[in-house]
């Protein structure tokens, strides 16, 4: 089932009318910034979405993800009314309406790995370049550590940074 997408003004005014908005971004890019009246519910558990027979606006960051997902955000509407927000939380902000941001709270996730990362494979470069050859070895390691996250789904990067202090404080 394709679901219609609404712009923020039609997501706004459907919402006045007594939509509910489920963001179904991580829990840590909804604590860094959310749109007011939002219920966070991950995209890995919409199954535990409960319907109350009301309209449903989903968003994510971009609508990328809501976008591809159609079809099961669909189907946990259970037979709702269900609409995508186009442009997600960026087409929110772009278009003028109110955002919750919370600049204490830590980036999310796949920002930090993806710094991580970078940050990895531009030190292996530049050691390799610089000190000695063997530093490239530090920049495949990453990259092959990205190409298995990405083949699996499952980073040990995330997993390892998650586990950081500064991480801790985002809201569960």
């Amino acid at each position: 089932m394709t679901l219609v997408t609404l712009s923020p003004v039609d997501a706004r005014a459907a919402i006045d009318a007594g939509a509910r908005l489920i963001d179904i971004r991580g829990a840590d890019e909804h604590a860094r910034e959310h749109i007011p009246g939002a219920v966070n519910l991950p995209l890995d558990r919409i199954g535990d979405l409960l319907g109350d027979g009301r309209p449903l606006v989903f968003h994510c960051r971009s609508g990328m993800r809501t976008s591809a997902n159609a079809a099961r955000l669909a189907a946990a509407a259970r037979g709702a009314p269900a609409y995508i927000l186009s442009g997600g939380i960026d087409g929110w902000r772009g278009a003028g309406q109110a955002t919750i941001a919370d600049r204490s709270q830590p980036l999310e996730i796949m920002r930090q790995v993806q710094i991580a990362a970078g940050a990895l494979v531009l030190a292996g470069v530049l050691l390799g370049l610089f000190v000695t050859p063997g530093f490239f070895g530090l920049s495949a390691f990453v990259g092959a550590g990205l190409i298995f996250a990405g083949a699996t789904g499952w980073c040990g990067m995330a997993s390892l940074l998650r586990t950081m202090p500064w991480n801790r404080r985002a809201a569960a």
